[in-house]
């Protein structure tokens, strides 16, 4: 990992939520359908995912925009938008969310899709790995 973004990352403080993302620089970041992660350093990321649980489905739509723009450069955004209920998808209940996230070198939107029978959690689960 580049020294500079450690060092950038260190200066700005730990990342204990979602909302401390930005201004933080990403190191990489990956997604595989199931789970998006954003990593820090090499022991320290944001992982966004979904523990599944029944009878229900969350996982990533689609991705708009190159992850790799988000790596070097500091996030001047990093925010999420949740509870759109776009057409009719043929399930008792779902949810979309978007997160999006910018540098100065271009944008990224993730959108993730959860359903479910109206019982199990649609949402998407954030959380901070860290080393200590």
């Amino acid at each position: 990992m580049d020294k500079r973004i450690a060092v950038w990352n260190a200066l700005q403080g730990p990342v204990r939520e979602f909302a401390d993302l930005k201004g933080r620089c990403l190191s990489r970041a990956e997604q595989d359908g199931e789970e998006l992660r954003l990593y820090l350093s090499e022991n320290n990321y944001v992982r966004f995912y979904h523990d599944q649980d029944c009878c229900e489905s969350v996982e990533i739509e689609d991705v708009c925009g190159d992850l790799r723009d988000l790596v070097g450069e500091p996030l001047t955004e990093a925010e999420e938008v949740q509870g759109y209920h776009g057409p009719d998808l043929d399930h008792e209940s779902y949810t979309w969310t978007f997160y999006r996230f910018a540098t100065r070198r271009g944008a990224v939107t993730v959108r993730w899709l959860g359903t479910s029978n109206g019982y199990y959690s649609e949402r998407v689960s954030v959380s901070v790995v860290s080393p200590d």
